[in-house]
C-alpha cells in the first residue's frame, strides 16, 4: 500500500510540473554612458551616448529540464536605441534575441543578447568620411549586461540597475569597420504580467549523467568580407574547421581543434600592399591561406549553445593581423549530430568576419 501511494504521489507531482507554463514580463531601461575607443583613430568619435533598452521576456518556471538546470532563466527579444551624441556616429537601433541568467537569489541578472543593428549615419566618402566605425547601415549587435534586479516591489512592478556593454560592428562585411563599444549605466523598471511566482524543481527524476566520450566535429563557416582598403570590393571567405570535443556535464563542453582560413580578399590585398608599400618587402605571390589551432568552450542551454574559442595562427605567411584570434557565437542543434550557427571572429577588439556556419558532430 505504501508503494502504491508513493507511485500516485510521484505521478501527481510529475503531472503538476508539466502543467507549469512560461510567463510574460517586460523590462524597460534608460541608458547613459561612454564610448570606449579601442584604436587611436577612433578618439574623435568619443561621446556620451544615451538611449533605451526594452526586453520582452518569457520567464521560465520549470516546465522543461533545462530551465531548472540553469536556475530558471528568461528568454525573449530586445529592442535597443542609442544616440551617440556625436556628429559622425549618429544613432543606432538593435533588435535580437536574449537570455537572462540569475544568481544570488535571483537578484543578480546576467543579460546576454545578440542581434542585428541599423546605423543612421554610416561612412560616406563625401558626407561622412570621418565615421570609420560603421562602414554599412546593417551590422551585428552584441550586448552583455550585469544588473541588480528586484521584482514585484509594488504589485507587479520592480526595478533593475547596473552596467551594459554594447558592441556594434559589421564584421568587415564592408570597410571601414572599426566598430564601436560603449559602456552604459542602466536604470529601469520591470513589470510581470503573470501572477505565477512559484518555480518547480523536479526532484523525482533520477539524475542523468551527461558525460560523453570524445566526439569529432566538422564545421564550415562562410560569409563575405572586404579588405581594409575602402571600396576594394566584397569577397567570400571559407573557414573550415575540425575539432574534438568532450562533454563534461550538463552544461559544459570543451573543444580542441584546428582550422583552415581561405579569406579571398587577401589575394588582391597582398598584391596591393606589395605595390603600395615596397618598403615592407611583401612578395605579391605570398600565400593568402592561414591555419590556426584553437581551444574552445561550449555552454549548452537547450538546443541553443553559447560558444567561445581562442586560437593561434601556426601558419600565417602574410601577417596582416596579430597571431591570436577569438570567436564568440551561438549554435543551434537541429538534431544531436547537425547544427547551424552564427559567430563573430575577431582579433581582440577588431572584427574580421561575421560567420554563418553548419557543423556535423560524429
Amino acid at each position: 500500500m505504501r508503494k502504491f501511494c508513493l507511485l500516485v504521489l510521484l505521478m501527481s507531482l510529475t503531472g503538476f510540473s508539466q502543467d507549469i507554463k512560461d510567463s510574460n514580463a517586460i523590462e524597460v531601461s534608460f541608458l547613459r554612458g561612454n564610448v570606449i575607443p579601442h584604436t587611436t583613430d577612433l578618439y574623435h568619435l568619443q561621446g556620451h551616448p544615451d538611449g533605451v533598452l526594452m526586453s520582452f521576456i518569457k520567464q521560465t518556471h520549470g516546465k522543461s529540464e533545462w530551465q531548472s538546470a540553469f536556475n530558471f532563466p528568461d528568454y525573449g527579444v530586445y529592442f535597443e536605441y542609442q544616440n551617440y551624441n556625436n556628429d559622425f556616429l549618429g544613432k543606432v537601433y538593435g533588435l535580437g534575441a536574449l537570455y537572462n541568467f540569475y544568481f544570488l537569489n535571483r537578484h543578480l541578472e546576467l543579460k546576454v543578447s545578440q542581434g542585428i543593428g541599423y546605423a543612421t549615419d554610416p561612412y560616406n566618402k563625401v558626407t561622412n568620411s570621418k565615421n570609420k566605425a560603421f562602414g554599412s547601415t546593417l551590422m551585428a549587435n552584441t550586448n552583455i549586461g550585469l544588473y541588480y534586479k528586484k521584482e514585484n516591489i509594488i504589485d507587479k512592478f520592480g526595478f533593475q540597475t547596473g552596467l551594459l556593454f554594447t558592441h556594434f560592428s559589421n564584421g568587415r562585411t564592408k570597410t571601414p569597420n572599426s566598430g564601436i563599444n560603449t559602456l552604459l549605466f542602466n536604470l529601469g523598471l520591470n513589470y510581470d504580467f503573470s501572477k505565477i511566482t512559484k518555480r518547480i524543481i523536479e526532484t523525482t527524476l533520477i539524475q542523468k549523467s551527461y558525460r560523453e566520450s570524445i566526439k569529432y566535429n566538422f564545421v564550415l563557416r562562410s560569409g563575405v568580407s572586404e579588405s581594409p582598403v575602402i571600396g576594394s570590393g566584397q569577397y567570400p571567405f571559407y573557414h573550415i574547421g575540425f575539432f574534438a570535443d568532450k562533454r563534461l556535464n550538463r552544461k559544459s563542453v570543451i573543444q580542441l581543434g584546428t582550422e583552415l582560413f581561405l579569406t579571398n580578399y587577401l589575394k588582391d590585398y597582398i598584391k596591393y600592399m606589395s605595390i603600395a608599400f615596397p618598403e615592407k618587402n611583401i612578395r605579391p605571390n605570398t600565400d593568402y591561406k592561414r591555419v590556426g589551432v584553437f581551444a574552445g568552450y561550449e555552454l549548452k542551454v537547450n538546443r541553443i549553445s553559447l560558444e567561445g574559442q581562442l586560437g593561434y595562427y601556426v601558419y600565417q605567411p602574410f601577417k596582416q593581423t596579430i597571431s591570436l584570434y577569438d570567436r564568440i557565437g551561438f549554435k543551434y542543434y537541429i538534431n544531436p549530430k547537425l547544427s547551424a550557427g552564427f559567430s563573430v571572429k575577431t582579433h581582440m577588439f577588431e572584427a574580421e568576419a561575421l560567420e554563418f556556419g553548419i557543423g556535423v558532430r560524429l
